[in-house]
């Protein structure tokens, strides 16, 4: 059974996964990105599943430097199937799923999330 989590959390020592999961060493399960979906990384995308087209090694820098920019602030919302920490996630106040569809290295999936128009 996953472990119940705090509303929100710094995650220590962020290691990105790909484009739309990263893990933290405080918390007890990878963390995926609520209501984007990031281009596998090569290698992933197994026969008969649903993947999203694109460069995942480079939805997955993107991800680096936003990490890089602050402090990974983690607001979890559940768990998903595989026992991953859905969670919204943020640096600086900018909510990382939102980022990442801004500069088009993830797209919209699985669950609607509010996001600020980009200009």
């Amino acid at each position: 059974m996953p472990t119940a989590l705090p509303p929100a959390i710094i995650c220590e020592r962020p290691w990105v996964s790909d484009g739309d999961t990263l893990s933290c060493r405080n918390l007890p399960a990878r963390v995926r990105m609520l209501g984007i979906d990031a281009p596998e990384l090569p290698g992933h995308c197994n026969a008969g599943r649903r993947c999203t087209p694109g460069n995942g090694a480079a939805s997955k820098r993107v991800l680096i430097g936003l990490v890089r920019s602050g402090p990974v602030l983690v607001k979890p919302q559940g768990y998903d199937r595989y026992d991953r920490i859905l969670a919204r996630v943020s640096v600086n106040g900018v909510d990382l799923s939102c980022a990442m569809l801004a500069r088009k290295a993830a797209v919209r999936r699985y669950a609607m999330i509010a996001c600020p128009k980009v200009r």
